[in-house]
């Protein structure tokens, strides 16, 4: 055989029927035996074996928030792409349709219980401020089909022309900033507003945490009920706010109260100079934590930059897993399995790249790329590729090995303008002059001393 060469591989997965049921290298984050007990657990193992057994189909739907430009057909050759040589069922999408429909939602939010988490440990290279665990809350929404069950549901949006646009749900999410990783998550219709699912993730918050916050969610209610967890916060007001002095601090900060509870207020502006300019914002923070010598202005104000972690764990979600585009299904049971199943695989992907940066000292996570780790993962489905591990442990892995083999840059200041992802017309940025690019910056901040008296 001149000039020719023959390449054999062996791949080893679970047995008979089981056999499609993996997720490629990420099976050992999302092993069998966490699946099966999950599944025990909210009872919806099949009573018999059938084509599709149910911890099939919770790696089918894992498995399809990698491939969202595949219907769940397409997805499941993707599965057995590399299991020619076992017989595989032949397996219709009415078929599929039906497996998802009998496993309902519970055993996808019970096995998104088990993966949330900060995803770090305590050495985690930018993963705690003074030793407290960074988190943000935040909230996104996700386009659903336009079906006449989702519009009943959850209606649609309007401007003074017409009724456009996709019915959305809102999800909103506690995320560690220095990992990026889901701890907690809650969705549901846009209408109720994201400081409601906020409230519910209020399970999650604990001392030892320090909570990032946006305008949004700085209301006395919900500020007080993170108070109640013991956790501290950050959290920027809103200009209409004129929080009274009570006592000055040598920082520049002032004590003040919220409704019935005591904060720190900092005023600053912050002034940003890029190549093309310089531009100065006001901004007032509060913060539950009252030892200024402890937990000086400057550095709370340089902290509170960390809550933008949670905009790029949104993008790497709908930009980089989804593609902008809707979710699949046109029922609600069949959309809050998808939003799991999608939470899940994410948070795998996040725990993946944590442990191969945790491998190199002082390396933070946010050098890892998640695309390259997100395209190794695929490779790996297809080419049903590390489900079962050797005897040997290999602890970076595949995945890990691509991510630290291009690692990024340490990470530089930039700025750049927030715009509408889906604008009716996406050549509109040109007739609005909206300048599209990204610059390097840098950034001076100033304490401002109130003006108004105690």
């Amino acid at each position: 055989m001149s000039g020719q060469c023959v390449i054999t591989r062996e791949i080893t997965v679970a047995k008979g029927l089981f056999a499609p049921g993996h997720l490629g290298e990420l099976t050992r984050i999302v092993p069998f035996e966490m699946v099966d007990a999950v599944l025990a657990e909210t009872n919806a193992s099949q009573r018999r074996l059938r084509k599709l057994p149910a911890r099939v189909v919770v790696y089918l739907l894992l498995a399809a928030t990698l491939f969202e430009e595949c219907g769940y057909p397409g997805v499941w050759r993707k599965l057995t792409a590399a299991l020619d040589s076992i017989p595989i069922p032949t397996i219709t999408g009415a078929a599929l349709w039906d497996a998802r429909t009998r496993l309902g939602v519970r055993p996808m939010r019970a096995l998104f219980d088990l993966l949330r988490g900060p995803a770090s440990a305590i050495r985690t290279n930018g993963a705690r401020w003074k030793g407290m665990l960074t988190v943000a809350i935040d909230g996104t929404y996700l386009d659903v089909p336009d079906s006449p069950m989702h519009r009943t549901r959850l209606g649609k949006g309007s401007n003074q022309y017409a009724t456009s646009g996709y019915p959305q749900i809102c999800l909103t999410t506690l995320v560690a900033c220095g990992t990026r990783a889901v701890i907690d998550a809650a969705f549901g219709p846009r209408s109720s507003g994201e400081t409601v699912y906020g409230k519910r993730l209020m399970r999650s918050l604990h001392h030892g945490m320090i909570v990032l916050l946006d305008r949004g969610f700085a209301t006395n209610t919900f500020l007080t009920a993170v108070a109640g967890t013991e956790a501290a916060f950050v959290a920027r007001l809103s200009a209409i706010r004129k929080p009274p002095v009570l006592a000055r601090y040598d920082d520049g900060s002032f004590l003040s109260r919220i409704g019935h509870l005591d904060v720190r207020v900092i005023e600053c502006e912050i002034t940003i100079t890029t190549p093309t300019g310089r531009r100065t914002g006001l901004y007032r923070l509060a913060t539950s934590l009252l030892d200024a010598r402890r937990y000086p202005a400057l550095d709370l104000v340089r902290l509170y930059h960390e809550r933008w972690e949670t905009e790029s764990a949104y993008f790497e979600i709908k930009k980089s897993m989804l593609g902008r585009r809707v979710l699949r299904s046109k029922t609600w049971a069949g959309i809050a399995q998808e939003v799991y199943a999608l939470l899940s695989t994410y948070q795998a992907l996040r725990i993946a790249i944590t442990d191969a940066t945790g491998t190199v000292p002082n390396t933070d996570p946010d050098r890892a790329s998640f695309s390259i780790a997100l395209q190794t993962a695929r490779d790996q489905i297809i080419q049903a590729a590390g489900v079962i591990a050797d005897t040997v442990i290999d602890l970076v892995g595949t995945i890990g090995r691509a991510v630290l083999d291009q690692l990024m840059p340490t990470r530089r200041l930039r700025v750049s303008p927030r715009a509408v992802k889906r604008p009716l017309s996406r050549y509109a940025y040109k007739s609005l002059k909206v300048d599209r690019h990204t610059y390097q910056a840098t950034l001076s901040i100033n304490i401002v001393t109130p003006t108004i008296s105690p």
